[in-house]
C-alpha cells in the first residue's frame, strides 16, 4: 500500500508525474481505484503536475431495487463523482468516468430505454448534471475484456456507441470493441458524425423520447439518435434530416 498523506511519497509522485510529461511526454493521467485515497490527494497531484486532462475512475455500485436492477434515480450515485470533481477544482482538468451513465444503458438497451430519460427530463447519468467532467464509456478493461466484471449486452454494444458518441460529455472508445470485435468501423463512422457537427462535451441534449422499445433525442439541433427497435419513427424526425449512420436497432440522422 502507498501513504498518500506521507509528503515524501507526495513530492516523488508529483516528481514522476512531471518526469513522465517532460521528458516522455504523456499530457494526462487516469486515477486508478480514485476511492483508495481522498480526492484531496488527488487535487495535489494534479496542480503540481499541471497535466492537460484527468480522469478519475471511481466505480461504486449503483442503487438496485429488489428486482435486482438499478433504481430509476441514482441522484447519490452521480453526486459522488459530481463531488470528486469538485473536491479536486472544478475549472481544472479532472474529470470522471460517468460510470451512472454505463450501469443504466447496461441494462436500457435491453428493452427498458424508458431508463434513458430521468425524472427532471435530462441523461439520467453524470452527462445529466455535469457532462463537461463526464467521460462515457461503454466498457473498459475491467468490466469487459477477459475480466468480464460488469460487460455491456454484446449484442448491443453499437447501441451503446449510438448514444455517448452523439451525447454531451467526453466519450472513450474501448480498445476490443474497436480493434477485436470488428466494429471500426461502425465506430469510424459515429465519430464522424459526431466531429462534423461539432458536438462536444457541453452540448445540449433534447430528448424527444423514451420508452421501452425506443428512445430518441436530438443534439445541438444538429444530429438526431434514435435506439431501440421501433422502426416507424419518420413522424418525430423533423424535415431535412437524412440518415448518416444505422446499424443493429440504431440510427443517427
Amino acid at each position: 500500500d502507498i501513504d498518500h498523506l506521507n509528503l515524501r511519497v507526495q513530492k516523488e509522485l508529483v516528481e514522476w508525474l512531471n518526469w513522465l510529461k517532460a521528458d516522455i511526454g504523456f499530457d494526462g493521467w487516469r486515477f486508478d481505484f480514485a476511492k483508495g485515497y481522498s480526492a484531496d490527494v488527488a487535487k495535489i497531484y494534479i496542480d503540481r503536475s499541471e497535466p492537460s486532462f484527468a480522469v478519475a475512475e471511481i466505480w461504486t455500485s449503483l442503487a438496485y431495487g429488489g428486482d435486482g436492477k438499478p433504481n430509476l434515480n441514482q441522484d447519490q450515485h452521480r453526486q459522488e463523482l459530481v463531488n470528486w470533481v469538485d473536491k479536486v477544482g472544478g475549472k481544472g482538468p479532472a474529470t470522471t468516468f460517468d460510470f451512472t451513465t454505463k450501469g443504466i444503458l447496461n441494462v436500457a438497451v435491453e428493452g427498458e430505454l424508458w431508463r434513458l430519460r430521468g425524472t427532471d427530463g435530462k441523461a439520467p447519468g453524470m452527462i445529466g448534471w455535469w457532462p463537461a467532467k463526464a467521460v462515457t464509456f461503454v466498457d473498459n478493461h475491467d468490466t469487459g475484456s477477459t475480466q468480464h466484471m460488469w460487460p455491456f449486452p454484446s449484442d448491443r454494444v453499437m447501441q451503446g456507441y449510438a448514444y455517448i458518441l452523439t451525447h454531451p460529455g467526453t466519450p472513450c472508445i474501448f480498445y476490443d470493441h474497436f480493434f477485436d470485435w470488428g466494429l471500426k468501423e461502425e465506430i469510424d463512422r459515429l465519430v464522424s458524425v459526431r466531429t462534423r457537427h461539432g458536438i462536444h462535451s457541453e452540448s445540449k441534449l433534447q430528448i424527444i423520447e423514451a420508452d421501452a422499445d425506443l428512445y430518441l433525442a436530438e443534439i445541438d439541433d444538429k444530429v438526431i439518435v434514435k435506439l431501440g427497435p421501433r422502426y416507424d419513427v419518420g413522424n418525430l424526425i423533423p424535415g431535412g434530416f437524412k440518415v448518416a449512420a444505422h446499424g443493429n436497432d440504431y440510427a443517427v440522422w
